[in-house]
């Protein structure tokens, strides 16, 4: 069995750690080396960093900063944001990063997860998706940070990058991003249900008890929070214990 994963996630925007709700009203939180570095010293699984506005801004993100994150943590983490090619995603990996994480880019081109995954493996091509619920129920794919309809069907879409070879999902629900209410169960258990690569779930994590829930109540093995670890809301060490005492396997 998986264990279960605790993965800070830091959003940068300029170089700089931000965050909002509902993927706007962004505000500065900090360096993303020195959260990199406290998070890993407080015992994270593993770390995320999207730079939110590449892809919309048409720049790459910082192969630098992947450098200096990879001198000062020694647990994996994933970087997301502007990968268009094989060749930017083979240099965040030369950067350091373990796993890279694609979205609009995949969705403009899905044919990108299948040749990543040829040249560097599954394990390292994260599908990232941010999906948002529509009046007849359905979830759908958005795509440049949140701000356009992809009009894809996240189901159809989850199972097509899998079979590209997506060997992991990073699922963000846009209704939930920032909200602290709790993640959204219903949309990771849809998506649990077509797939069957390991689901980061993302999005409404607002105490150590939504993580716990999410992990007992899905089939995600990650838990990606932002808020209420930059804020100090929520201890990782006191989340892993409870995760411990509910009998859930976890790295101490």
């Amino acid at each position: 069995m998986l264990k279960k994963r605790i993965i800070p996630c830091l959003d940068v925007k300029d170089g700089r750690v931000v965050k909002g709700i509902n993927f706007v009203n962004l505000t500065d939180v900090g360096d993303p080396v020195d959260a990199a570095k406290a998070y890993y010293e407080a015992g994270c699984d593993e770390l995320v960093f999207l730079d939110i506005t590449a892809t919309h801004e048409e720049r790459d993100t910082t192969v630098e900063m992947v450098r200096r994150v990879a001198e000062q943590v020694f647990i994996p983490f994933t970087v997301g944001g502007g990968i268009r090619t094989v060749e930017d995603m083979k240099r965040m990996l030369q950067a350091g990063a373990d796993k890279v994480a694609v979205n609009s880019s995949a969705l403009a081109n899905p044919q990108l997860l299948a040749d990543c995954a040829e040249k560097f493996g599954s394990q390292c091509v994260v599908l990232a998706v941010d999906a948002k619920k529509e009046a007849d129920g359905s979830w759908h794919v958005y795509l440049a940070g949140g701000r356009k309809d992809s009009g894809r069907d996240l189901l159809d879409w989850v199972q097509e990058a899998v079979d590209l070879g997506a060997g992991e999902i990073l699922l963000t629900s846009m209704d939930k991003d920032g909200t602290k209410s709790g993640f959204d169960l219903p949309m990771l258990e849809a998506v649990s249900q077509v797939v069957s690569v390991p689901i980061i779930a993302s999005g409404g994590a607002g105490s150590s008890q939504h993580i716990l829930e999410v992990f007992e109540k899905t089939t995600a093995t990650g838990a990606l929070a932002a808020s209420i670890f930059h804020y100090g809301q929520v201890s990782i060490s006191e989340t892993k214990k409870a995760m411990l005492e509910a009998g859930l396997e976890v790295r101490i």
